[in-house]
């Protein structure tokens, strides 16, 4: 293992441990070779690149990951001058989206700690201001897969070794600067099997209030990423433990003890978790995600005849439950059409639409030259 200096006022200070390609368990054919494309051409213009985040913490636990995201020292604009397949997007934070066909590679520059406590994320940082900012340790590795090798500014390797999750923003601050931020712990609470450290349960249930202020998007990127993780049935069972599923999920919420709720999403679960580990399998749609959480609890009415009543009144129930999540309705819709198909119930035919007569256009009649 070697350590990242950097001068300081009283003269070079270690700020990183440097792990080489012995002394970590990430596979280099694992990585994406368009987002090392990405970091190999920002390191040619100048540029610090690392991959980091989820798709690292996913490779050190085993799992193959979908999506890669980068931190570099280039701002948006720079980085979007270089790639020409890309596009800056975001308000509060500025990032590059970087399309390779239907895949994005996320590109964001290295956050600056000073901007951030004066409400302005958009200038920048170095990397060591950066690595600060990450939410827990297990998300804050920057790899370099140009030379096969780990940056740990936050110990978090260790972190890793003895399976903890460690808060690297102090918990009198992390909630309340993003309540999401406790879903997601809950979240690798269960995906990973490592234990909180330093009072994080504690200060989840302290709080859990807070997510009430959260916006439906945000609540709903958070859900889909449940839904399709393998793991949904045993987080929303943790979710409520830590008080945070009324928030998420206020009228599901009531129901969760019921043992058919937690079954039907065991039953999704084994069916994600299949898909992923098999490429030959599609991935399970989303959905068939939303029925499985609804499907339990979605009632037939015995007085609607009509397959359009039927479909408006399910539709109804799912959005209630799901509320107030806010999912394309194509997905709901889709949910509704596959739980009436399961009931044997005749789906409702769409409105014919009626032929559009042509009109020709009418000539001016001439009118004689006088």
């Amino acid at each position: 293992m070697k350590i990242r200096y950097k001068q300081g006022p009283s003269g070079p200070a270690a700020v990183a441990k440097i792990y080489g390609p012995e002394e970590h368990s990430i596979d280099p054919a694992l990585i994406d070779s368009d987002a090392v494309s990405v970091v190999s051409r920002l390191f040619d213009r100048g540029y610090e690149a690392y991959i980091v985040g989820g798709a690292i913490r996913d490779i050190l636990l085993g799992i193959v990951p979908k999506d890669f995201d980068i931190a570099t020292s280039a701002s948006p604009r720079q980085v979007h001058r270089i790639f020409h397949n890309s596009r800056i997007i975001g308000r509060r934070f500025k990032i590059v989206h970087v399309a390779f066909g239907r895949k994005i590679i996320e590109v964001s520059t290295f956050r600056s700690i000073k901007d951030h406590e004066e409400g302005n994320d958009n200038n920048f940082g170095t990397i060591e201001e950066d690595s600060s900012r990450r939410d827990f340790s297990i998300n804050s590795l920057y790899y370099n897969p140009l030379d096969n090798t780990v940056l740990d500014f936050n110990n978090a390797m260790e972190d890793f070794k003895y399976h903890r999750i460690t808060s690297l923003i102090p918990l009198d601050r992390t909630f309340s600067e993003d309540p999401v931020r406790m879903l997601r712990a809950v979240k690798y609470n269960v995906t990973t099997g490592f234990r909180f450290r330093f009072g994080i349960a504690y200060a989840i249930k302290k709080n859990a209030l807070l997510l009430q202020n959260v916006s439906s998007s945000r609540l709903t990127e958070e859900l889909n990423k449940i839904l399709a993780s393998g793991y949904s049935a045993p987080i929303m069972k943790n979710l409520n433990k830590y008080r945070l599923l009324v928030f998420l999920l206020p009228c599901y919420s009531m129901y969760i003890k019921r043992p058919e709720m937690l079954e039907s999403l065991r039953e999704l679960d084994e069916k994600v978790l299949k898909s992923k580990y098999n490429p030959d399998l599609p991935e399970v749609p989303k959905h068939e995600q939303y029925l499985a959480l609804c499907r339990p609890v979605l009632n037939l009415d015995p007085d609607l005849t009509n397959p359009s009543e039927i479909r408006l009144d399910l539709l109804r129930q799912i959005k209630v439950l799901i509320s107030p999540n806010t999912p394309p309705n194509y997905e709901l819709e889709g949910a509704v059409k596959t739980f009436m198909k399961e009931n044997n119930i005749k789906l409702p035919q769409p409105p014919r639409k009626k032929p559009v007569k042509k009109q020709h256009p009418v000539r001016p009649s001439r009118v004689p030259r006088s």
